[in-house]
């Protein structure tokens, strides 16, 4: 319970009442003692809550914090005492290898490895492990403590907080992210938490969680209310067996497969293996029990059986073989599935026209009143190509049609429309491609529409506008009808808020398990310094595997410089070394620290922070990467080099087991401004010279532009009529950054 709590800087406890004239007991100063050491201090109201706990709900409490923070891994790097460079060049690197190699009798050490380092090369007193392979040979079991300048407010969560969180977390209307979905698994697998209980989710994507809780259970019969369409059938089936919760086909995945397993060095590219063994995963098999409960459930359809057919035909392929590996023909033969018997003949024989066909005759055919006509009957596919038919049909007829149909419309739908319409369109004429994030997740770039070439600048900035105006007139009309009986309410809103972009199809795949934060906050620096951690391998036994922590400077005159393992100490940074070897459970760690002034110095606009697999495959699950600062001096150990503090701890993320991608920017730091904005762009360059810098300038333009928070509630603020006030004491209704904490609870009063 604890563990999700943490992620809205909160500790669970389950209290009821609380005396609030208790004296704390020396296991509870001692608690606190050590939560100041990891950057925390309490509410009162938690703080006085503590006092009644036992020392040992206590240890228990620390345990959970301490490992979130990633506390009692190992965080000794390559070099030690890293903030002062080693000297070691590519020469060494190549003397070493042509004496290793060769066989060379030169006078030198021989390291554990197997390694012999010849003398005059590397300095073997500055390293943990050898220079050459990248092989730690030093582990700790000690981090630096309290070095942090500001600490953060935990608040007290009772159980009626987590059952509130749990319902706002499937009722939320737009999809979760995947700290969303880990807090959701965890809740609804504690004992505390009964299906029952929990309202029905609004996003399919997030029942599929819950559907897969009830099978685990036993209780597949049970999960018929939440398969409304054999695609809810399909996704679930998929989730189950590749962890993915959208559609994702297989050829795509075996595809992505061999791409992330191709290699620099011919000699390493493991792409083929990597294609057939993700074909032997995908092969389906099933029991006889799971035939049954699937059969039923398809059986049980509230829909006709062409209804259900056409549904089915965009996945066609993967529904032939779900069919056979299903025995579902077998099944249709047994009493009491005579509906699931139709829908197998019409689905077979295609007895059945598709809408989607239709509307591509009507395209054909330049019927524009029939396409129209179409299109309002199905709202959500509407706003999906409501910019490719504003071009094939003009604006004045399309928006015109839309309009009628944009109270249908969840405010996600729209909130996205107006977010991409810019990009979309290009009213400014800028050369160079459009940027798209496909369903895998590493952001591409694609040629813009070429209607476009059609209309003028102008024809263009209108159309912009009146996707802007229709939105914005929805959004006030929805909140003044919700908001009658709330005219007159002081409101406050955090200013925070107003730099908070709203979170809409950003799926993220890391897990914060420290504190949630929207792609786009922005964190303030507060020191002259910002130190970068990578930290992999916990859990694992010691083996190969190369991820690498690297930042992109890009100065004001164009000029890239990157820190990296082949590039060490450029200036404004240092690098801890390259690691490739982890050992055994505990895992290993690079760091790079980054000097603000002689960043200011060099002219660097702003810097890049990436993590990536140099290994063959994805970046390695339960990889813990964020970054540091201080407003005070923070430490490197001049004996093994142990440079991490969870009380300097900004933000951290996780990343899961359900990621694609084989390296991740996650922050830019913008040095003129000293602040740092959270972002996370997937991308599979196995280095960050291959990182592509308009895909990532273009996400941080996109970020940029998104709507916020607080323009939000300040629409809604003023179509309902309310006044804002500047401090929470004065407001009826208050929106603080803690309250942002909660994406779902911002989606549950925003997204209407």
């Amino acid at each position: 319970m604890n563990t999700v709590a943490l992620r809205y800087q909160a500790i669970y406890l389950d209290v009821t009442d609380i005396d609030m004239s208790r004296q704390a007991s020396p296991a509870t100063l001692a608690f606190v003692a050590r939560l100041r050491e990891r950057g925390y201090t309490l509410t009162e109201e938690l703080f006085r809550a503590l006092c009644a706990v036992p020392a040992t709900t206590l240890a228990d409490i620390t345990k959970d914090i301490d490992e979130a923070l990633g506390v009692d891994l190992n965080w000794a790097p390559l070099v030690k005492g890293w903030d002062v460079p080693t000297g070691e060049t590519f020469l060494d690197h190549l003397v070493t290898w042509f004496v290793n190699v060769t066989g060379a009798d030169v006078p030198g050490t021989e390291l554990p490895c197997g390694h012999l380092i010849p003398d005059g090369t590397f300095p073997l007193d500055r390293y943990n492990g050898c220079p050459y392979c990248g092989r730690p040979f030093v582990t700790t079991n000690y981090v630096y403590k309290g070095q942090g300048s500001k600490l953060k407010e935990l608040r007290l969560f009772r159980l009626s907080d987590m059952q509130h969180l749990l319902e706002t977390l499937l009722t939320s209307p737009t999809p979760l992210d995947a700290t969303q979905l880990d807090s959701v698994k965890k809740l609804i697998h504690n004992s505390q938490f009964t299906i029952h209980n929990v309202v029905v989710p609004q996003m399919r994507e997030t029942r599929m969680v819950v559907v897969k809780c009830l099978m685990e259970q036993g209780r597949g019969d049970e999960a018929q209310p939440l398969m409304e369409t054999p695609t809810d059938i399909l996704r679930y089936l998929w989730y189950e067996k590749t962890g993915q919760l959208q559609l994702i086909e297989p050829r795509t995945l075996i595809a992505h497969a061999g791409r992330l397993n191709r290699h620099l060095w011919p000699m390493a590219d493991r792409s083929q293996e990597a294609i057939g063994s993700m074909r032997n995963e995908l092969r389906l098999k099933y029991n006889r029990t799971y035939v049954r409960c699937v059969a039923r459930w398809l059986n049980n359809l509230d829909m006709p059986a062409w209804q259900a057919a056409e549904q089915m035909h965009p996945k066609r392929g993967m529904w032939v073989r779900m069919i056979r590996a299903l025995r579902l023909g077998e099944m249709s033969r047994k009493p009491g599935f005579k509906r699931l018997k139709e829908l197998l003949d019409v689905f077979y024989h295609q007895n059945y026209e598709t809408w989607q066909g239709k509307l591509d005759d009507a395209h054909r055919e330049n019927d524009k009143q029939k396409a129209l006509s179409m299109l309002c009957e199905r709202p959500g596919l509407f706003a999906r190509c409501l910019f490719s038919t504003m071009l094939r049909y003009g604006r004045e007829e399309t928006m015109q049609a839309f309009g009628q149909v944009t109270d249908k419309l969840p405010t996600r739908l729209l909130l996205s429309l107006s977010n991409a319409a810019e990009t979309y369109f290009n009213p400014e004429g800028i050369a160079g491609d459009r940027i798209v994030r496909p369903i895998t997740g590493s952001p591409k770039t694609i040629e813009l529409n070429k209607m476009l070439s059609l209309y003028s600048l102008e024809e263009r900035r209108k159309m912009v506008d009146s996707i802007e105006e229709i939105y914005l007139k929805t959004m006030a009309r929805r909140f003044s009808q919700l908001g009658q009986k709330e005219e007159g309410r002081r409101v406050y809103i955090a200013q925070e808020l107003y730099h908070i972009p709203l979170a809409v199809g950003d799926r993220s795949t890391t897990i914060q398990d420290t504190a949630c934060a929207l792609q786009g906050t922005r964190f303030p620096i507060e020191g002259d310094s910002v130190r970068l951690f990578l930290q992999w391998g916990k859990g694992l036994p010691a083996q190969h595997l190369d991820m690498d922590l690297s930042a992109r400077i890009v100065k004001q005159d164009g000029e890239v410089v990157e820190c990296a393992f082949y590039n060490l100490s450029p200036t404004g940074a240092k690098h801890s070394g390259d690691i490739r070897e982890i050992p055994d459970q505990v895992g290993t760690v690079e760091y790079i620290e980054l000097e603000l002034p002689e960043l200011e110095r060099s002219q660097a606009e702003y810097v890049v922070f990436t993590c990536n697999a140099y290994s063959n495959g994805a970046l390695s699950p339960n990889l813990m990467v964020g970054w540091m600062n201080s407003a005070y001096p923070m430490s490197v150990s001049d004996k093994d080099g142990v440079a991490y503090d969870p009380s300097c701890v900004q933000h951290l993320v996780r990343i899961s087991e359900t990621n694609l991608s084989k390296g991740l920017v996650f922050g830019i730091l913008k040095v003129k401004e000293r602040e740092i904005v959270w972002m996370e762009v997937p991308f599979t360059a196995q280095t960050v010279g291959k990182l592509d810098g308009r895909v990532v300038e273009a996400m941080l333009k996109r970020l940029e532009n998104k709507a916020t928070i607080g323009q939000l509630l300040e629409l809604k603020t003023q179509a309902q009529k309310s006044s804002l006030v500047e401090t929470p004491d004065e407001a009826d209704e208050r929106y603080t950054y803690e309250w942002a904490l909660n994406p779902a609870e911002v989606a549950k009063v925003l997204f209407l």
